[in-house]
């Protein structure tokens, strides 16, 4: 799986993502700092990436544009460091990798993760 982390993330989990095998990069490292999202879901389609999240923006895209990717994990949490949130989004990884490879918004709440296929109806 290939991670595209947007700027709402800490660059912090790049290393942490990387060391669980998954081909990550911060936005800061492929594009500008005040990009429009929609330039972000763009960059992210073209080079096969996961947009990962806490901006409910890029959902908000593919339910209008109603497109089949790329696949977007939400995080939905206050505390989003790393050393709280990774064993959980790791875990969440694992699990739905194959419908968020196929297209999906995965999101990650305080009740649990929730996937859904895209294109969104």
């Amino acid at each position: 799986m290939r991670l595209l982390l947007d700027m709402n993330l800490s660059p912090a989990w790049v290393d942490v993502l990387k060391a669980k095998g998954w081909d990550t990069v911060h936005w800061s490292e492929v594009g500008g700092s005040s990009a429009p999202d929609v330039e972000i879901m763009s960059w992210a389609k073209a080079n096969r990436y996961c947009v990962v999240t806490n901006d409910l923006d890029f959902s908000a895209i593919l339910a209008a544009t109603r497109a089949e990717g790329p696949s977007v994990v939400q995080i939905r949490a206050q505390d989003l460091a790393p050393a709280t949130l990774a064993p959980v989004l790791i875990g969440v990884f694992g699990q739905y990798s194959d419908q968020v490879a196929a297209g999906a918004i995965l999101t990650l709440d305080a009740r649990g993760a929730r996937v859904r296929a895209l294109p969104l109806s």
